[in-house]
């Protein structure tokens, strides 16, 4: 199993660093009971001038505090003091590559009152691209992204991801690296825990929000398109039309940018290696080591 911590990690908790080791919970808190918390997950990397940088905490840190406002979790909490707090622990614990994770949460409470305070967390660990650096063979899940008049859709909140946790293993007891989950109306949504992207006739689509969580990464790669000049289009598509793609990737915080070899078993027509998704990829890395990137070098 992997170990997220050690004897001598030291973590953020409610304003104190102490070691995870040292740290406790309550085990009557609203959200260990019923999944009332919110979180985030956020990269930094050593860049190419040696320095470590938090890619997007700003982004990332106002995300958190839209994602308690929407479900009623109270957010008193200074978003500077938190970054500042991020790179002490980063500090702290040696690293330089690393994944972060705020978690706020909610003190002991039964009912299923909206809470009245929290508390918050921010740990970290070395974590490698969360869904390898293969290309992807991933399945249409069985389970659909749930219905956004039945939840916030756009918090990213802890209970929500049991969805992400069913979908994701239903693909790998079939044989697939992961999975894809469509909206209630059947039209593609994301995957359990990054969005979706695909090229075809030289252009980018993406699923607009409504049904999705939009990410921040996703946000980056709409961005890079801009800045490439790369067409992209952000709408509704079925399974079928994504079947007809040139190319495809998955991308997030946690995975990066990763392309897609199959999906049920069909494979896309486009190379990898030629595809814009490569170029989007590469582009990322740049973007987040603070690197110059150079489309055209980059297809040669």
């Amino acid at each position: 199993m992997y170990s997220y911590y050690n004897n001598d990690t030291i973590l953020y908790l409610d304003g104190e660093y102490l070691k995870a080791t040292a740290a406790t919970t309550d085990l009557f808190g609203q959200s260990l009971h019923y999944g009332y918390a919110v979180f985030e997950g956020i990269r930094a990397y050593k860049t190419a001038s040696g320095e470590v940088k938090i890619f997007k905490a700003k982004e990332h840190f106002d995300r958190l505090k839209r994602s308690c406002e929407l479900i009623h979790i109270p957010y008193n909490f200074d978003n500077d003091e938190l970054i500042a707090a991020s790179y002490k622990v980063l500090e702290m614990n040696n690293m330089e590559e690393a994944y972060i994770r705020p978690l706020v949460f909610c003190p002991p409470n039964m009912t299923l009152k909206a809470a009245s305070q929290s508390n918050i967390l921010i740990c970290a660990w070395e974590w490698g691209a969360y869904l390898g650096e293969k290309l992807l063979r991933i399945m249409t899940s069985s389970f659909e992204r749930p219905n956004p008049k039945a939840f916030q859709i756009e918090s990213k909140s802890a209970g929500l991801y049991v969805n992400s946790i069913l979908a994701s293993q239903e693909a790998k007891q079939k044989g697939y690296d992961e999975a894809l989950l469509l909206d209630m109306n059947g039209n593609v949504a994301e995957g359990p825990g990054a969005n979706i992207f695909f090229e075809k006739d030289g252009k980018i689509f993406t699923p607009p929000p409504g049904n999705i969580l939009p990410g921040i990464t996703r946000a980056t790669v709409i961005e890079l398109c801009q800045e490439l000049q790369i067409p992209l289009e952000e709408k509704l598509f079925t399974i079928d039309e994504l079947k007809q793609a040139d190319a495809a990737f998955f991308c997030g915080t946690a995975a990066e940018v990763v392309g897609l070899e199959s999906i049920d078993g069909q494979a896309f027509a486009k190379p990898w290696a030629s595809s814009l998704g490569k170029v989007l990829q590469q582009a990322y890395k740049a973007k987040v080591l603070e690197k110059t990137f150079q489309r055209e070098a980059q297809l040669a």
